[in-house]
């Protein structure tokens, strides 16, 4: 029997760098002394969720992945620890700018960089405005933990096309770091319910465990809801958080189990790809 112990952590955020990263590094120690193999932070969190406007003044925050502070702490501390974090950063490559993700291996050592493939663009999440589509295309990670990691960022996670993908790279588990909250156009909207029932529809037809970390707090009237969770291959929560709490859900799953769950429901054994055609076909 091969088992996994994942962590996903909710907190929130300020203007304060350095707090924000000793805020989640006190948690990632936490989820490590919990027995976590590895632990999801919510997305970019070095900082206040800043899309929610339009203000060339905050792409001083971009940095290249080697120099980031989010990560060389990160990196740091799964060295000391010996766990794997997925870490969300805002990335400057030259002149481009992208929402990317380091996978960070029990080494320390930043294994890969995945860049967020869907760019939302809309009242209070005018991400198009800092970062480009995303250029690594999906990847996993077989090699960093006990699992083959699969990482999608924020509105990656609303496209099943994404999961199922990653699913046909050889993932085992779906992690899916997370900001997001109301919506300033509709105050009435609250898409707390959607967001996890798209996720937990991924784990359901997929047959796989999913683990998504949100943050949480008032940022400039913007309302982040939380409701971060680890869910295992049939949907069923087997941690989860509510609106407000800060700290961390852990899980331990048998990934031998979930193997032979996923090759009984016959998903991948039934597809018809060469019926497939229309879904790559632009509208």
């Amino acid at each position: 029997m091969t088992e996994i112990t994942v962590a996903a952590m909710q907190l929130a955020f300020s203007e304060d760098e350095a707090a924000n990263i000793a805020a989640v590094s006190e948690l990632v120690r936490e989820a490590a002394a919990r027995g976590a193999q590895v632990i999801l932070p919510p997305e970019l969190f070095e900082g206040p969720y800043f899309c929610r406007v339009e203000d060339e003044g905050l792409f001083v925050r971009a940095r290249p992945v080697a120099s980031h502070p989010a990560v060389t702490a990160m990196q740091a501390l799964a060295a000391e620890l010996k766990v794997a974090i997925p870490t969300s950063f805002f990335e400057a490559d030259g002149p481009h700018h992208y929402n990317s993700l380091a996978m960070i291996g029990p080494d320390g050592a930043v294994q890969g960089v995945y860049r967020k493939s869907h760019i939302p663009d809309g009242p209070g999440y005018e991400e198009k405005f800092y970062f480009r589509p995303g250029n690594t295309g999906f990847k996993v990670w077989p090699e960093v933990a006990p699992a083959t990691l699969g990482v999608g960022v924020c509105w990656d996670q609303w496209y099943p096309e994404t999961a199922r993908a990653m699913m046909l790279m050889g993932a085992e588990l779906l992690f899916y770091p997370t900001a997001i909250g109301s919506e300033p156009h509709d105050p009435s909207l609250d898409t707390s319910r959607l967001w996890r029932r798209a996720m937990l529809g991924h784990a359901v037809s997929n047959v796989v465990p999913v683990i998504a970390s949100n943050r949480i707090g008032n940022e400039h009237g913007q309302i982040f809801y939380g409701h971060s969770f680890i869910c295992d291959e049939r949907g069923d929560m087997l941690a989860e958080f509510g609106a407000e709490e800060t700290g961390v859900l852990v899980a331990t799953i048998d990934v031998d189990r979930v193997k032979r769950h996923r090759a009984a429901f016959g998903f991948f054994r039934d597809r018809r790809p060469e019926l497939y055609g229309r879904l790559t076909q632009d509208i």
